[in-house]
């Protein structure tokens, strides 16, 4: 624990340091403006992050008995998000927030402790807000990335042991259940581009995080 605390803190000199022009995106996240009052104002839950939310297939039909929004963009990082958590978050005062960052980060050159500390920062953010609870999605396996899986399986092992220094922070390890009983990739569960995911995909994802929504 001593350790990990150690790491969160020398990890906030990295944070963003590569960060690209978030800028890039400013088309994308305007359709979010003033979207808070399209939603009811009671257990707004909030899903954010990367294009693997973005595009949740029939994301509405997974969770029929809550009050969810998606405001996942583009090919995001996390310092993307970080930049536009007030219209992406914060504006809808959610119960809940899940945040699916780092697939990218990593592949476009960050290091593990760099995304670690990017997802810190933003987390701390939130919690600084009163969210009541706060999901980590793991970073997922994919075809077409394969070849970062030791890089993925670090982060992921760093962000488990960060969202355990807090009790309102939960970590979903959607990693796990992506893979065969041999570690290798269950490849029926992408689309054509070996990064996304078809449904197949999503349906073992909600596996995972359905158990940790809050109660309606």
């Amino acid at each position: 624990m001593k350790y990990l605390i150690s790491l969160l803190l020398l990890s906030l000199t990295y944070g963003s340091l590569k960060a690209q022009d978030p800028n890039r995106f400013a088309e994308e996240v305007r359709k979010f403006e003033n979207a808070a009052e399209k939603y009811p104002a009671k257990n707004r839950i909030v899903f954010t992050g990367s294009s693997s939310i973005r595009l949740w297939v029939d994301f509405k039909s997974y969770f029929p008995e809550h009050n969810v929004i998606n405001t996942g963009f583009g090919g995001s990082e996390t310092s993307d998000l970080i930049y536009y958590k007030d219209l992406l978050i914060s504006q809808f005062k959610p119960r809940q927030v899940f945040i699916y960052e780092g697939d990218n980060d990593l592949n476009s050159g960050k290091s593990e402790l760099e995304v670690l500390a990017d997802i810190s920062s933003l987390t701390q953010q939130l919690l600084n807000e009163g969210i009541e609870s706060i999901v980590i999605i793991s970073a997922k396996p994919s075809i077409a990335r394969w070849h970062l899986k030791p890089a993925y399986e670090k982060l992921n092992e760093a962000l488990k042991h960060m969202a355990n220094l807090s009790p309102r922070v939960r970590f979903a390890d959607v990693w796990s259940p992506m893979l065969k009983e041999d570690g290798s990739l269950k490849e029926n569960i992408f689309l054509d581009d070996g990064l996304h995911m078809n449904k197949k995909g999503y349906d073992l994802w909600i596996k995972v995080i359905g158990p940790l929504l809050v109660n309606p």
